[in-house]
């Protein structure tokens, strides 16, 4: 049986289109004091650390290197490196968790950093994720293969834009509240509805933003974290699912992240999602992405997810509040933003999420996904073991 573990510190970085005022290593280092500080511990109390970023996006090579003193590389701490596209900050996560899970430490730090800043166009590093063959000549990007997933929604479930851009709305107030958040303004219906078609039917306020930014977690055991903190976020379930692609294939539901809910709920004893979760930071890098994943992951039927969001479910007064963060569509620095969707579910649990707390979280699920759509990775949290 894996050991019980618990998130005991949370770092957060500001995020914008470009963090000139500082270097890879100096804006990772933020993320890292600021978990340390809130876990009041330090370095020599972490026993190892798991690193990550999505190396493509930053135009550094082999941004680990540069990294590594930051991160305990004095202090010889054992040093894991993890790329998985979008997943990647979700990948450190169950990483993180599993090195403490599986007895082989007390204690490791999570940490993913991200510079998309650096790169010319992430777009293009986007494009050669799909087939070189068939695929790439068409410049599919991220935003292409979620338009896929839009027409196909739209088509099948009758699905609106005016839905889609309440998506928008939500986020955008929501992170009016975050002050890690990269785009910190509000928006109406009208003016989301009123900007640019960037692939259709995805517009222009559809489309998450690029970032730079940094994020850091502290896992522990039980022992540990009963020596260190009396308010953690227990680590109730965890896991991760990958399946082949095939972009041009309209993806009007989320089977494979279903799949996964299923199984995290088996694991944490979840029987009725809407009813026993109080929290959801979903990853969101399209409108139309939130309300498959409230699909996929159970709080409603298919098909019903943008109706769930036009009644207000998923507000702060909501049945199921969701990324009172702002969300991916917020602040995306690629490698680190499925970290954060832990991070922030780990402050909702802990009630250190300042305005954007939820009243009385007791459990909490966090959700990332990456590569074309084909991975994804999500982890519960509570307050009990």
């Amino acid at each position: 049986m894996p050991r019980k573990v618990a998130a005991v510190g949370v770092g957060l970085t500001k995020t914008a289109t470009r963090r000139n005022d500082v270097m890879h290593p100096e804006l990772l280092y933020e993320a890292i004091s600021a978990a340390l500080k809130d876990a009041r511990i330090t370095m020599e109390g972490i026993d190892s650390v798991v690193y990550g970023s999505m190396d493509p996006f930053d135009g550094i090579n082999c941004p680990d290197k540069w990294d590594v003193d930051v991160c305990g590389g004095a202090l010889n701490k054992p040093y894991m490196k993890v790329t998985t596209g979008g997943t990647t900050g979700m990948s450190i996560a169950l990483a993180g968790y599993y090195h403490v899970a599986s007895g082989l430490y007390d204690t490791c730090l999570a940490v993913s950093c991200q510079r998309v800043g650096e790169n010319v166009d992430a777009q293009l590093v986007l494009n050669t994720c799909v087939d070189p063959v068939f695929e790439r000549h068409t410049g599919v990007g991220a935003i292409t293969v979620g338009a896929f997933q839009a027409a196909a929604h739209m088509a099948k479930y009758g699905t609106t834009q005016e839905q889609m851009a309440m998506v928008r709305v939500n986020a955008n107030a929501n992170a009016a509240n975050n002050p890690y958040a990269h785009l910190r303004f509000e928006m109406t219906l009208d003016a989301a509805l009123a900007t640019r078609f960037i692939s259709w039917p995805l517009r222009l306020s559809d489309c998450c933003p690029r970032s730079d930014g940094a994020c850091a977690l502290i896992f522990a055991s039980e022992e540990k974290t009963k020596e260190i903190t009396d308010n953690p976020a227990w680590v109730k379930a965890a896991g991760s699912i990958s399946d082949t692609y095939w972009p041009a294939k309209p993806v009007a539901d989320w089977d494979n992240l279903a799949m996964l809910g299923k199984r995290i709920y088996r694991m944490a004893k979840i029987e009725k999602p809407i009813k026993e979760i109080d929290y959801a930071e979903l990853y969101d890098a399209f409108t139309i992405q939130q309300i498959l994943e409230l699909e996929a992951l159970g709080f409603c039927k298919k098909g019903e997810g943008g109706k769930l969001v036009e009644e207000g479910v998923t507000k702060k007064d909501g049945e199921i509040p969701v990324n009172m963060s702002g969300g991916v569509l917020c602040t995306n620095p690629i490698g680190a933003t499925a970290m954060i969707r832990v991070a922030e579910s780990a402050l909702q649990v802990m009630g250190k999420a300042d305005r954007r707390q939820v009243p009385d979280v007791e459990t909490a699920l966090a959700h990332g996904w990456g590569g074309t759509l084909q991975f994804h990775g999500s982890m519960i949290l509570g307050k009990d073991p």
